[in-house]
């Protein structure tokens, strides 16, 4: 505040000055009064933007390392520290074709001259997905492929997820199935911060957007997929596991077997004669061609000492599951998870979406006898559509089109209301993508924490 000597009633032009020399010497105060205020204007506006002027710590050092957990900001995406790293290496290559080496070397120096990403880095996931480069011939394919995609980018957004969205193919050889391979190596180069990276098919869709993978399950494995090892080794069978969703460890045992499973592909000069192993030792293979899931199939049969211990055969919950087994359940499955709510207030309260985990880990305690997998009224992880086809429509003979896109609307509106009901809204018609309803506020204020 300005003192009475300094009031402008002072020096107002009504005021009479009572002689020279005191008018001059008001003349200064009044000069010394404005910068003053003007200082405290300016220290007032610079308090309000920045809580604590420490001007001693105003001018870091860039090359000192700031924890998280002092710096309370995360990981830090502006710095980049001139010390050399395999990126500065020109023999690097993203290819399929050129191996990397002493890959967990490299990586483990980058994230030394990354501190602020070595935390949690144990637990960081990258989830890679992909279409063709093209326009889908399936006049609704564009659309379920955009549906799909923004399945993906909800649930990395409500897990804090990064996500990377391929549509080219990175070797002009590696189509098909086989197009995966390129894209997840080059992801493993690009996020050295990632300790996974989970591919998921393009008609993979997330249908429990809450359900969080047990990493602490995969510790001692590389590789994590959804499968059945008595119909690896006693029944020889080309679907006993899917390889169109896996979680791979970012390490230098996951290079070399992308080194290897790669060259059962189109990439190598001997496609063709794989393809005949592959069928002569997996009888119920339905055609000639190598294909990724059967390569991986018989790396795992033919050389389990190798392969096995390190890689994980999920079978305890819908990894990924088979649509025909689980389209039809999503109503029951709401009315399930409903019935618990209404016996739940917690579960009833309305959030935020950052913290939807809390709630998925307090819902576990309720869906302790609902099963997992064929028969469970438990919401399935993810719902693939395999045989669909979606862009092309070229689907399996076995069900008709219809049945595939009014399953795939189904599992995507059935994830929606789970996104949905953060923001207030669900679809009261799982078939009818472009309804929605308002949800009614339902949470007892005699239960509520206040």
């Amino acid at each position: 505040m300005v003192s009475p000597e300094f009031s402008l009633s002072q020096f107002s032009p009504m005021a009479k000055p009572r002689n020279r020399s005191f008018w001059c010497l008001s003349d200064s105060f009044l000069y010394c009064g404005g910068v003053f205020l003007a200082i405290l204007l300016v220290c007032s506006f610079w308090s309000f933007f920045t809580p604590t002027l420490n001007f001693s710590s105003a001018i870091t050092d860039p090359s000192s390392a700031v924890s998280c957990k002092e710096s309370g900001f995360g990981v830090n995406l502006k710095s980049d520290p001139k010390d050399l790293t395999f990126y500065d290496d020109p023999e690097l290559s993203y290819s399929i074709e050129k191996p990397v080496k002493n890959w967990d070397k490299k990586r483990k120096q980058w994230l030394n001259h990354h501190p602020s990403f070595a935390a949690g880095a144990s637990e960081r996931i990258v989830v890679v997905t992909g279409s063709q480069p093209k326009p889908c011939k399936n006049p609704i394919g564009d659309h379920l492929l955009l549906r799909s995609f923004k399945n993906k980018v909800d649930y990395c957004r409500i897990h804090g997820y990064d996500i990377f969205y391929n549509n080219l193919l990175l070797h002009p050889k590696m189509g098909s199935y086989w197009a995966k391979l390129p894209v997840v190596k080059a992801a493993m180069l690009t996020h050295p911060e990632a300790e996974w990276i989970w591919w998921v098919d393009s008609d993979a869709l997330f249908t429990d957007m809450e359900f969080k993978l047990p990493l602490q399950r995969y510790k001692n494995h590389n590789l994590v997929v959804h499968g059945w090892p008595e119909l690896i080794y006693d029944k020889k069978s080309w679907t006993s596991l899917n390889a169109g969703v896996f979680l791979i460890r970012n390490c230098q045992w996951s290079m070399n077997l992308i080194e290897t499973w790669s060259n059962m592909g189109p990439v190598s000069k001997d496609y063709k004669k794989w393809g005949e192993i592959q069928r002569s030792t997996f009888k119920d293979k339905l055609f000639p061609e190598s294909d990724d899931q059967t390569a991986l199939i018989y790396l795992l049969y033919k050389h389990k000492e190798k392969y096995y211990d390190h890689i994980y055969l999920e079978g305890e919950f819908y990894f990924e599951g088979y649509w025909v087994e689980i389209f039809g359940r999503y109503e029951n499955t709401t009315e399930m998870y409903l019935e618990i709510e209404r016996g739940a207030a917690e579960l009833r309260r309305r959030h935020a979406e950052k913290v939807s985990e809390h709630y998925g880990a307090f819902r576990e305690e309720y869906l302790k006898g609902a099963g997992n997998g064929k028969g469970s009224w438990r919401r399935p992880l993810i719902t693939h559509f395999t045989g669909c086809q979606p862009c092309n429509g070229d689907h399996n003979k076995m069900y008709d089109g219809e049945s595939c896109w009014n399953g795939m609307v189904k599992a995507l509106n059935f994830a929606d209301n789970q996104v949905l009901r953060k923001y207030g809204f669900i679809h009261p018609d799982l078939l009818d993508s472009s309804t929605v309803s308002e949800l009614p506020f339902d949470y007892p204020a005699d239960e509520g924490p206040w």
